[in-house]
């Protein structure tokens, strides 16, 4: 599974979360992890280096992988807003509340199980 992370914020937030997420164990054992350059939405320029990219394998869990988002944004002094692409499924973290993070986790198990469908 291929997902991409964006978050409004300057570069070096990206990198910040970038090391965050190597030093997981969790992630770091299913994810490889590489900040490149994201396809620029409609109306917006790309940077270059302005998405995090994740390429899952087996193991992945979804749920670890957005409780260490959420760890990571809130050890931000400004708690930037997150967001998670995956084909089709796009989700966002901005208050990390309760709700919030099982609505993304599910977002993100069905995209994992949609992408399973196809094969």
């Amino acid at each position: 599974m291929r997902l991409e992370v964006r978050i409004d914020s300057a570069a070096g937030e990206l990198r910040s979360l970038q090391g965050w997420l190597r030093a997981d164990p969790e992630v770091r054992r299913s994810a490889a992890i590489e900040v490149g350059g994201g396809v620029p939405g409609p109306g917006e320029m790309g940077t270059g280096l302005d998405v995090l990219q994740l390429v899952t394998g087996n193991g992945w869990s979804a749920a670890s992988f957005v409780l260490a988002l959420v760890a990571w944004r809130q050890s931000r002094p400004k708690r930037p807003r997150v967001e998670v692409c995956r084909g089709d499924t796009t989700v966002v973290l901005t208050d990390c509340s309760e709700e919030e993070i099982e609505r993304v986790v599910r977002a993100l198990e069905a995209a994992d199980a949609d992408e399973g469908v196809g094969q």
